[in-house]
């Protein structure tokens, strides 16, 4: 579905990504790791056409969408959920829903369909849609911003972060709705993610991004096996074979 190309994106004369080069299938959820500053909100700000590349190409369903704009991107069905949520904290839960199906706003009849589908798979904002998001829990605003992003029939979905500043029980919660979109609407998903132990428990692969290069990737199992990723990522090392 996705193939990025030795992608370079520059600050000025400083690379924040280099040649950086992955792929993800149809239906995968693929996790993003490494520590902060080594350039994975870049990538997924770059695949959202919010920053610009400097060199290579990143093909999205054979389509080369190098630098297109945000627009266009959402467009072809890349939904984007940032890191911090960003929602729009005066309005209710349900103008925050409206306000990412704005491809869509004149199809009103399909529009409440997906609102539908928003409720089943996200239960806990039903109730609360004349909420002002402002008052939600972390976890809800967590919700909302991924419900928000469903509203724009996502084929893949970007996710930046959506554990921070959350408790373990609100996490288990978060990532169980997040495996649930992959097998109730076929969602592909990219997952940056710190809490390396959960973004792996539900993904199909994984890549290591250091000082924006990509340094290691495999299976989640592997990578969950991996001395070098435990030692870096998950808080221990386990006996067993020297880490690839």
């Amino acid at each position: 579905m996705l193939k990025i190309k030795k992608l370079t994106v520059q600050y000025g004369p400083l690379a924040a990504l280099y040649e950086v080069s992955l792929e993800i299938e149809k239906g995968e959820i693929v996790s993003l790791l490494g520590p902060n500053g080594a350039g994975k909100t870049t990538l997924l700000l770059t695949l959202s056409g919010i920053l610009k590349t400097t060199e290579g190409r990143i093909i999205f369903e054979e389509e080369d969408i190098t630098n297109l704009s945000p627009h266009q991107i959402v467009s072809r069905g890349i939904g984007h959920v940032p890191q911090g949520r960003h929602i729009f904290p005066t309005l209710s839960v349900i103008d925050n829903l409206v306000m990412g199906a704005y491809l869509y706003r004149n199809e009103k009849k399909e529009m409440k369909k997906d609102l539908e589908r928003i409720y089943r798979l996200l239960p806990g904002l039903q109730g609360r849609i004349h909420q002002r998001a402002g008052t939600l829990s972390g976890g809800e605003q967590q919700m909302l911003s991924i419900g928000r992003a469903l509203m724009g029939r996502p084929k893949l979905l970007l996710l930046d972060e959506p554990s921070m500043g959350l408790a373990p029980k609100v996490i288990r919660e978060i990532f169980d709705h997040i495996a649930g979109l992959r097998a109730e609407r076929g969602v592909t998903i990219l997952l940056v993610e710190q809490n390396a132990r959960a973004a792996l428990s539900i993904a199909d692969r994984g890549y290591v991004l250091e000082t924006g290069r990509v340094v290691l990737e495999g299976s989640a199992e592997d990578l969950l096996a991996n001395r070098d990723v435990q030692r870096a990522y998950l808080g221990r090392e386990r006996s067993g074979p020297p880490g690839r």
